[in-house]
C-alpha cells in the first residue's frame, strides 16, 4: 500500500485556523485550569493515554467539510480528495487488523455550484437542492474512483433525520451501516439535501456525524477541516495555543466560538464542530478535532489537534435520537407539579399534570414538554394523537379508565421514553 500523501498545499496556517477563530470574552475555564493545571507530567501522562485509545479504535467515522474537498470556486479538488483517502486508507489497513471506517461527508452541494454556473452557496431550499442534486454524483463518483486506487469499494448513503429520530428508521439504517462494514465496504454518508426541507433537516453534517458514531457504536468520531484544532483566544492574536484536550464542556464557558465556514461552502463553522464533539463526547464517544490536512495523523493516535474525552456513558439509542435528532411534531404545557414530577421525580408524565397541548401529532411522535413560563424542559414519545388529548388534559387515570375505558389509564408520556432537556 503507497504511503498516505500530504494534502495539497493550501492557505497558511494562520488563514487556515482564522476560520476556527476562538475570541476570549472572560476567564474562561481552559484557561483558569491551566492556570492551576496539575504538573506537566500528569497532563502528557492523561493525553498520552488518550491518543493511545484513539490508535487502538477499532470502529471510527470521520466527518470531513465541505472547505477540505473543495476549490475556491466551489468545484472539487481531486488532490484534496486524494490526499484524504490515501490517510483514510492507510488508516483502515488491511486483514486481521483492518479498521472499521465510516466517512460523514459534506461536499455536494460545494461540488454542484461550479456546474450550475453558481459562484457562491444558494441561501434558497430549492436552488440548494438543485445543487445538491448535481453535485452529490460528482462527490461520490470522485471517492469511488479514489478509494478504487485501494481496492475498497465504496457504499453511498443519504440520511434524513426520519432516519435516526423514528426508532424503525433507526434500527434500519444500523443494519444497513452494520452490514456494509462487515462485506468489507466503506460507507459514505452525507445528508439527503435533495428531499429535507428546512423543518427536517440536520442542519450541518457536524451534529449528523455525532449521530452516526452513536449509531454504528464507534470507538470514535474524527471531525476533520480545513483548521486545525481548538484555539484558546485568537489564532493570530501573540500568546494563543492550541487547546490539547477538553475534559468537559464547561471549561469552555466564557469563550466565544467562530461560527462562519470558509468562503461560504459550508454550513459549519467551529461552534457546529464544539457542540458535535459534546454530543458524541456526551453519549460516551471520544472525539479528535483537526485539520484534514493531519487525518493520518490524528487516526494514528499522534498528539494533533484537541482531545474531547468522553464525559458521559453510551445512551439507549433511541434516547440520543430523542434529544439531539428528533423533531418535536407539538408540545405540551406542563402545570408547575407536573414539571418537579418529571424533572425531579423522574416520573412520566399523567394528563393530570397537563394545560395545554399544540401541534399536529400522532401517538408515537416526538413531542416537546414545556414549564407554565412556556421554556421546554424535557422531549418524549406521547401515547396519544394530538385530537385525543384535549379531553383528558387535567384529569386523572383512574377518572379516564372508568369513564372511557381501561386503556386510558397509560402515560401520556412514558418515563421511559422521556428525555430531560433541563437538569434538576
Amino acid at each position: 500500500m503507497p504511503e498516505p500523501r500530504e494534502a495539497a498545499p493550501g492557505r497558511s496556517d494562520a488563514r487556515r485556523r482564522r476560520a476556527a477563530r476562538v475570541v476570549r470574552t472572560g476567564h474562561t475555564g481552559w484557561r483558569a485550569r491551566r492556570a492551576g493545571a496539575p504538573a506537566g507530567r500528569e497532563v502528557g501522562q492523561r493525553v498520552t493515554a488518550a491518543r493511545q485509545r484513539v490508535a487502538e479504535a477499532r470502529r471510527i467515522v470521520v466527518k470531513v467539510g465541505s472547505s477540505s474537498l473543495t476549490t475556491a470556486s466551489g468545484g472539487l479538488d481531486a488532490d484534496r480528495v486524494d490526499a484524504l483517502v490515501d490517510a483514510l486508507a492507510g488508516a483502515r489497513g488491511q486483514g486481521k487488523g483492518k479498521r472499521d471506517l465510516v466517512l460523514v461527508s459534506s461536499g455536494a452541494i460545494a461540488a454542484g455550484l461550479a456546474p450550475l454556473g453558481l459562484t457562491r452557496r444558494p441561501r434558497d431550499l430549492p436552488r440548494q437542492q438543485a445543487a445538491a442534486s448535481v453535485g452529490q454524483g460528482l462527490l461520490v463518483a470522485r471517492y469511488t474512483a479514489s478509494f478504487a486506487r485501494y481496492g475498497v469499494r465504496v457504499g453511498q448513503v443519504l440520511l434524513t433525520t426520519a432516519d435516526t429520530s423514528r426508532r424503525s428508521h433507526y434500527r434500519n439504517a444500523y443494519r444497513t451501516l452494520d452490514q456494509l462494514l462487515a462485506m468489507g465496504a466503506l460507507p459514505v454518508i452525507n445528508e439527503n439535501d435533495t428531499v429535507a426541507t428546512d423543518e427536517i433537516r440536520f442542519g450541518d453534517n457536524d451534529r449528523l456525524a455525532a449521530l452516526v458514531a452513536h449509531l454504528v457504536h464507534a470507538d470514535l468520531l474524527v471531525l476533520l477541516s480545513d483548521v486545525d484544532g481548538l484555539y484558546d483566544g485568537d489564532p493570530a492574536a501573540p500568546g494563543t495555543s492550541l487547546v490539547p484536550e477538553v475534559r468537559d464542556p464547561a471549561e469552555l464557558r466564557g469563550i466565544e466560538i467562530g461560527s462562519a465556514g470558509r468562503a461560504g461552502v459550508g454550513t459549519g463553522g467551529m461552534a457546529t464542530k464544539v457542540e458535535a464533539a459534546a454530543i458524541a463526547a456526551a453519549a460516551g464517544v471520544p472525539v479528535v478535532l483537526t485539520s484534514a490536512s493531519r487525518a493520518g495523523e490524528a487516526l494514528a493516535g499522534s498528539a494533533t489537534g484537541t482531545y474531547f474525552h468522553p464525559t458521559g456513558r453510551r445512551y439507549a439509542d433511541r434516547l440520543l435520537w430523542l434529544q439531539h435528532a428528533s423533531t418535536p411534531q407539538g408540545a405540551l404545557a406542563l402545570d408547575a407539579g407536573a414539571v418537579r414530577a418529571v424533572v425531579d421525580g423522574n416520573a412520566s408524565l399523567l394528563p393530570a399534570g397537563i394545560t395545554g397541548a399544540t401541534g399536529r401529532f400522532s401517538a408515537g411522535d416526538p413531542v416537546e414538554l414545556r414549564d407554565p413560563d412556556g421554556r421546554p424542559v424535557a422531549r418524549g414519545l406521547v401515547n396519544y394523537d394530538a385530537e385525543e388529548l384535549p379531553r383528558l388534559l387535567g384529569r386523572s387515570t383512574r377518572e379516564l379508565a372508568k369513564e372511557l375505558g381501561p386503556e386510558y389509564e397509560r402515560e401520556v408520556v412514558h418515563r421511559d421514553d422521556l428525555v430531560l432537556l433541563r437538569r434538576p
